[in-house]
C-alpha cells in the first residue's frame, strides 16, 4: 500500500475516534474535527439537559456531516444518560430478565429507541450481554439480564430488535463477557479464569444471539481472558478481537472499544499505547471521553495513531481498514436512522415492567400483616459508592415515592462513612425514629458491601419485624419479616416498590414467584 500523506493519516486517525466533550452545545473544536475526518461523537449525562436541548445539539453536530455517528451509553435502568438528572423511567436488564417476557423487553427497548431517535442519537452502546455468573460482580450486576445464559441470550436479542426497530443502532457489550469478574475495569484489570470451552458455553451465546438479531456493532471488554490470551486484555488482543470474534464467530461489523481511558488498559499501557494496541488487535473505533473529554485528548490520540503508522507499530492498512468500517457503519446507521419517522411518544411501559419485576418473600413465621404497611413507616436507605458506569447523581430509592403515597413517612439516607461503625448513628437515625412505625430498610447490592450487610443485621436484631427492600442484585434472603426485591434502583423501581409496600401495586400476580 502506498504511504499516505500526513494529512490523510490524520484524517484516518480522526475517523476511528469516538470522543466525548464537555457542554450542552457543540464545541467549535468538535466541529473542526468533523471537517478533518471525525465520524463519531459520544454524549454523556453532562451533555444533556432535556430532549429539546439534545435534539438541537445533535442537529448542530450533524450539520457538519449528515452521516455523523452520535452515540450514547443509554442502557436504561441504573445506567442512564438521558435521565441522569431525573431518574430512569425504564427498568434495567435485571428487572427485564426477572420478568422473562421477551415481548416486554422488546417494547421497553423500542421505547428507549424512540426517545433516542427523537433526540437525534443514532448509536446506543447497549445492551449488556454479560451473563452475571458472579453475583458479587462490582461493575455489571443489575446491568445484566441475569445469571442464566439462555435468559441473557433471548433478552439480548429482543432488546436489539426493539431498539433497532426505532431506527437506532445497537452495540452489544462487553465481549467476550464481563459477567464472571470480580474487579471493576474502570480501576483495575479483571480476569476470567474459565476455559475456552466454558466461555463458549456460558458467555458467548448472547453475543451470537445478538448477531443473529442483526447487531452491527460489538463493544470489547477490558479484561484478561487467559483461555485466549494470557498477556493482553481482550480490547488489545488480536486473539480475542480478530481470531475469536471475527474468525470463529464470523462477525463482520464494527468493533468498538470500551472507554480507552479506563484503568484496566490505560493504567498498564497509557491511553496512547492502549489506543494503538486496540487498533492493531482489530478494533475499529476507540471510545474515549467519559473522563478525558478535552480537545487535547483527541489530538493526543490522533497523533499517537499517526506516529504508530510512521514507526511501523501499526500497519497503515489496518488503520485504513478500521476507518473504512467506521465509514460503512456510519452510512448504514444513517440510513437506518432516516428510515424511521421520528416519534418521541413516551409510554408507561417502563412502569409496567418495573411493577412486574417486583418480588416479595415473607419469612416463615413472620406476621402476615407486615405487608402491606398499614400505619406510618420510617425508611432508611443505605447508599453505596457506585461504579463509574453509574452516574452517582441519578435519583433512586423508595423514600420519595413512598412519601407521596404516605405523607407521614419519615426517612434517612446513610453512606458507609455515616453507618459504617453501625453504633450510635443507627440508634439515633434509624431505631429511635422508627419506634411505633414500620421500619423499612432499603439496600443496594447489600451482599457486596460488608458495612451495609452488617448494618442490616444490627437493625434486624433489634427490629425483626422490619421490611428489607433490595434494589440491587439479590443474593440469598435479607432476613426481614418480608424481603422485597426490585431488581434495580431506577425511579420506576422505587415507585413500584412504594406501591407494593402500601398494597396498591396493580401487577399483583408476579409477587409470589
Amino acid at each position: 500500500m502506498e504511504s499516505s500523506s500526513h494529512q490523510e493519516l490524520f484524517r484516518l486517525a480522526h475517523a476511528v475516534l469516538q470522543p466525548g466533550f464537555v457542554g450542552t452545545t457543540a464545541p467549535d473544536w468538535v466541529r473542526r474535527r468533523i471537517s478533518e475526518g471525525l465520524r463519531s461523537v459520544v454524549l454523556f449525562g453532562r451533555n444533556i439537559v432535556d430532549g429539546e436541548q439534545v435534539a438541537a445539539l445533535t442537529a448542530a453536530l450533524r450539520a457538519e456531516n449528515p452521516e455523523l455517528v452520535i452515540a450514547i451509553d443509554e442502557e436504561a435502568g441504573d445506567v442512564t444518560r438521558l435521565e441522569a438528572w431525573s431518574g430512569a423511567t425504564r427498568p434495567g436488564n435485571l428487572a427485564l430478565g426477572a420478568v422473562d417476557d421477551t415481548d416486554l423487553t422488546e417494547r421497553v427497548a423500542r421505547d428507549i429507541g424512540r426517545e433516542l431517535h427523537a433526540a437525534g442519537i443514532s448509536l446506543n452502546y447497549a445492551p449488556s450481554a454479560d451473563v452475571n455468573s458472579n453475583p458479587l460482580n462490582p461493575v455489571i450486576g443489575v446491568r445484566s439480564f441475569g445469571a442464566r445464559t439462555d435468559v441473557v441470550a433471548r433478552h439480548t436479542a429482543a432488546w436489539i430488535r426493539g431498539l433497532q426497530s426505532a431506527g437506532v443502532a445497537a452495540c452489544v457489550k462487553h465481549f467476550p463477557g464481563h459477567g464472571d469478574t470480580a474487579v471493576d475495569s474502570h480501576h483495575g484489570l479483571p480476569e476470567i479464569s474459565a476455559s475456552a470451552e466454558e466461555i463458549a458455553r456460558t458467555a458467548l451465546p448472547p453475543f451470537v444471539a445478538a448477531m443473529e438479531a442483526g447487531v452491527r456493532a460489538v463493544m470489547s471488554a477490558h479484561l484478561l481472558a487467559p483461555a485466549y490470551d494470557g498477556e493482553l486484555p481482550a480490547t488489545l488482543s488480536r486473539r480475542v478481537l480478530t481470531d475469536l470474534l471475527r474468525g470463529e464467530l464470523g462477525f463482520t461489523g464494527l468493533v468498538v472499544t470500551d472507554g480507552i481511558e479506563m484503568g484496566a488498559v490505560s493504567g498498564r499501557y497509557g491511553i496512547d499505547g492502549a489506543t494503538v494496541k486496540a487498533l492493531a488487535a482489530g478494533a475499529d473505533a476507540v471510545c474515549v471521553g467519559g473522563e478525558s473529554a478535552e480537545e487535547a485528548t483527541t489530538d493526543q490520540l490522533a497523533g499517537a495513531l499517526v506516529r504508530a503508522v510512521r514507526e511501523g507499530t501499526l500497519a497503515e492498512e489496518r488503520l485504513a481498514e478500521a476507518a473504512g468500517r467506521v465509514a460503512e457503519f456510519a452510512s448504514w446507521s444513517a440510513r437506518r436512522f432516516l428510515s424511521v419517522a421520528p416519534d418521541g411518544t413516551r409510554s408507561d411501559i417502563g412502569l409496567v415492567a418495573a411493577r412486574q419485576a417486583i418480588r416479595i418473600h415473607r419469612r416463615p413465621g413472620a406476621p402476615e400483616v407486615v405487608l402491606p404497611v398499614v400505619g406510618d413507616a420510617h425508611v432508611v436507605e443505605f447508599s453505596p459508592v457506585m461504579s463509574l458506569a453509574v452516574d452517582g447523581r441519578t435519583p433512586w430509592g423508595l423514600a420519595e415515592p413512598l412519601c407521596r403515597l404516605r405523607p407521614a413517612t419519615t426517612s434517612v439516607r446513610l453512606t458507609e462513612a455515616e453507618a459504617g461503625p453501625a453504633g450510635e448513628v443507627l440508634d439515633r437515625e434509624v431505631l429511635r425514629p422508627a419506634q411505633g412505625r414500620t421500619l423499612i430498610i432499603v439496600v443496594r447490592d447489600a451482599a457486596r458491601h460488608r458495612w451495609m450487610s452488617d448494618a442490616v443485621a444490627r437493625l434486624l436484631s433489634a427490629r425483626p419485624d422490619a421490611v428489607v427492600v433490595e434494589m440491587g442484585v439479590p443474593v440469598g434472603g435479607a432476613g426481614g419479616a418480608a424481603d422485597l426485591v426490585t431488581h434495580g434502583a431506577t425511579k420506576v423501581a422505587g415507585i413500584a416498590a412504594a406501591e407494593a409496600v402500601t398494597g396498591s401495586l396493580t401487577a399483583a400476580e408476579p409477587l409470589s414467584r
